[in-house]
């Protein structure tokens, strides 16, 4: 089995050194990524993100409970079509709020507009 290293522990010049290793061991064409995306901000340790299921939203929800929740307090669960839209939106809110403040921000106003004019959302 293969002992995990971390790189956070190590000191800067090895993993300087490491970095500069794998870099000359790259094919031309994945250079020329790196490249442009800049040598000094290219980072090959980078972490991979936690899968889906776990991430959490700043609420401390995932995406599943969310949707639980929702339907559960909301008694909106119409059919599998209108629950797979609060999952997918749901997933969006958990990965990267700030592609869904617009629609929420819309939302908000919407929900305003149709109360100045008598009308249900």
């Amino acid at each position: 089995m293969t002992k995990t290293v971390n790189y956070e522990e190590m000191p800067d010049h090895e993993v300087e050194a490491r970095k500069r290793f794998m870099y000359e061991k790259m094919s031309p064409r994945r250079r020329k990524f790196v490249d442009r995306l800049g040598y000094e901000n290219w980072d090959p340790f980078q972490a991979p993100f936690d899968p889906i299921d776990i991430r959490v939203e700043k609420t401390g929800l995932t995406q599943t409970q969310l949707t639980q929740l929702f339907i559960r307090e909301s008694g909106k669960h119409l059919n599998q079509e209108y629950i797979d839209q609060i999952n997918e939106f749901n997933v969006m809110l958990v990965m990267n709020f700030e592609k869904i403040r617009p629609v929420y921000d819309f939302c908000l106003w919407y929900a305003e507009h149709c109360k100045k004019h008598g009308v249900q959302p």
